[in-house]
């Protein structure tokens, strides 16, 4: 194990407060070599503990990417996540991680500073000129003041100084997700196109469009996220519920894709939504 690494996971007895933490805890006893294969905790244990928490949106788990160079660090973090009920993804390099949060949709991205290559300031800066909103929990062994305000100033919401409580990392996702979930807006726009969620109603250029419910699901999803392109896997999981993929959904995607399109598109001079051959599609203007 590298001294880094070892100096990183000096962490709190605390974190056995709770079955999440101790799913941490054990994964870092692996880390360490006390433990080569750190048992599971139970799901249920960690449910109950959390007093009926459910870390959902709508029928779908809060998604978290982990950018952590560390590997086995990285995986602690993703075993402890996952026993709370989030669905995580781990990304190990600046550009990696980068890549994941400009094609896929994320609720809260935990971001390491001290990464090979592209370093986590790099990478939430460039995300945060791009428009990209998602929640950013800072990690970093650097706790002078000027490194708060530096990491704070590129954008994160959120930092954390290493070596840390699992149990305070949780806290800390639970309020930057609350807070993502206060601040979602219900009127969403994109050139003259207009959702408001709360009044299920959808206008483009004044006018009323006529959608079905999966139609206006599928539109909201293209809204939040604008000119980003979205591949039918995204729309299958987050839009259908199908994680798993047992049926094939690519037919049915098309087929809505289609009838969405007309009556967004046809009745007006800008085309709004597009196909990214073998990609997916993205909602914007040209060039957005």
């Amino acid at each position: 194990m590298s001294a880094r690494a070892a100096d990183i996971l000096q962490l709190s007895t605390e974190q056995s407060a709770s079955p999440c933490g101790t799913a941490f805890h054990s994964a870092l006893a692996g880390f360490r070599g006390a433990a080569a294969n750190p048992s599971p905790i139970s799901v249920q244990s960690c449910w109950e503990w959390e007093a009926g928490t459910r870390h959902k949106m709508g029928n779908r788990s809060m998604r978290v990417l982990i950018v952590e160079d560390e590997e086995k660090m990285a995986d602690a973090l993703r075993h402890g996540l996952e026993a709370d009920h989030y669905s995580v993804s781990v990304a190990h390099t600046g550009e990696e991680g980068f890549y994941l949060v400009s094609t896929e949709a994320y609720d809260l991205v935990i971001l390491d500073w001290l990464l090979p290559g592209r370093d986590g300031i790099e990478v939430l800066t460039q995300l945060r000129q791009r428009g990209v909103s998602v929640p950013v929990l800072l990690l970093t062994a650097k706790d002078a003041t000027e490194d708060r305000v530096r990491g704070l100033d590129a954008g994160a919401d959120d930092y954390l100084v290493k070596p840390f409580a699992f149990p305070e990392l949780l806290a800390r996702t639970r309020a930057l997700l609350r807070r993502g979930i206060a601040e979602t807006t219900n009127r969403l726009t994109v050139a003259d196109l207009e959702m408001d969620v709360a009044a299920h109603k959808v206008k483009r250029g004044g006018r009323d469009l006529a959608l079905t419910a999966r139609e206006f699901d599928l539109l909201e999803y293209l809204l939040r996220q604008p000119g980003r392109v979205v591949s039918r896997e995204m729309l299958a999981r987050d839009v259908w519920k199908e994680s798993a993929r047992y049926t094939p959904l690519d037919n049915v995607i098309d087929v809505h894709i289609a009838r969405l399109r007309r009556k967004l598109d046809d009745q007006s001079d800008k085309t709004l939504l597009r196909t990214v051959r073998g990609v997916g599609f993205v909602l914007g203007e040209d060039g957005s």
